[in-house]
């Protein structure tokens, strides 16, 4: 691929990760409507690090300390024993994180094969961006993160899993969730990244092995400006993406989503 693209691609990932409109769905959409070449395994992993350093530094606070105490919930390090909300929060995450893990091993292949199409993308687009929309407008706001209970957090994990399919957005799903369960639309993002940092790494792990078992040569610095560009523009959303949905809640990305959604549906109907 030509360095433009590089371009292109890694600042798409970047601000689409964590954005609620499907990093997937950007992805696979100049390939399907322009007709550009696969991005390969390779530079998928170099995205996929770029952005998980990304949520991984930004948040370098919150996972330091639920890496701390989840440790101590094993008995290991100076908060042994110590049962504090962020050890819990982590298991939390950890264990909702399973049902997308799960469900990519099994479904992996029928999803690739069957579902990374135009109009599976249109219509999810536009049926999650309407859910979006709904539980923005509904959000009650009162029931803080330590409320939310393991039952809350694994009701939102299986929604994760749902974000295999091109179009649905991680993101987009598990925020829908969250404000559907009372938090607050800052609160609902933030536990949304926090969530993201198992997804990304399960993906990540999963495109690595596909790298080493393929014959698929490596440009290490195609990799590395993929990377550095995806870590960029993912913090600079991240931090932005904040500040906007406490001002602003969901409705830009809504609105958003529902544009795209209507123009895809044109495209393929056309």
């Amino acid at each position: 691929m030509s360095t433009i693209d590089v371009f292109i691609l890694a600042i798409i990932q970047g601000l689409t990760e964590f954005l609620p409109i499907s990093s997937s769905a950007h992805l696979i959409l100049p390939s399907a409507v322009f007709g550009w070449q696969d991005q390969g395994q390779a530079l998928d992993v170099a995205l996929h690090v770029g952005t998980l350093f990304a949520v991984v530094l930004y948040f370098r606070k919150e996972v330091g300390r639920m890496a701390m105490a989840w440790f101590g919930t094993v008995g290991i390090g100076p908060e042994k024993n110590n049962n504090s909300f962020d050890g819990m929060l982590a298991w939390w995450i950890l264990i909702a994180s399973i049902p997308l893990g799960l469900a990519g091993l099994l479904g992996k292949d029928f999803i690739e094969e069957n579902l990374r199409s135009a109009a599976v993308i249109a219509i999810t687009t536009l049926v999650f961006g309407v859910l979006l929309g709904f539980a923005d407008i509904k959000a009650k706001e009162n029931v803080r993160v330590e409320k939310l209970g393991f039952k809350g957090a694994m009701i939102i994990g299986l929604a994760q899993a749902l974000a295999l399919i091109p179009g649905t957005s991680r993101s987009g799903i598990t925020m829908t969730l969250g404000l559907m369960l009372g938090l607050s639309k800052e609160n609902a993002a933030r536990f949304s990244f926090l969530l993201s940092i198992p997804a990304i790494v399960m993906s990540g792990g999963y495109l690595t092995y596909k790298l080493i078992i393929s014959a698929e040569s490596v440009d290490w610095s195609t990799l590395g400006l993929g990377s550095l560009l995806a870590f960029v523009s993912a913090y600079a959303c991240i931090h932005y993406f904040l500040i906007l949905v406490s001002k602003m809640g969901m409705m830009p990305f809504v609105i958003y989503r529902l544009i795209l959604g209507a123009g895809l549906l044109w495209f393929v109907l056309g």
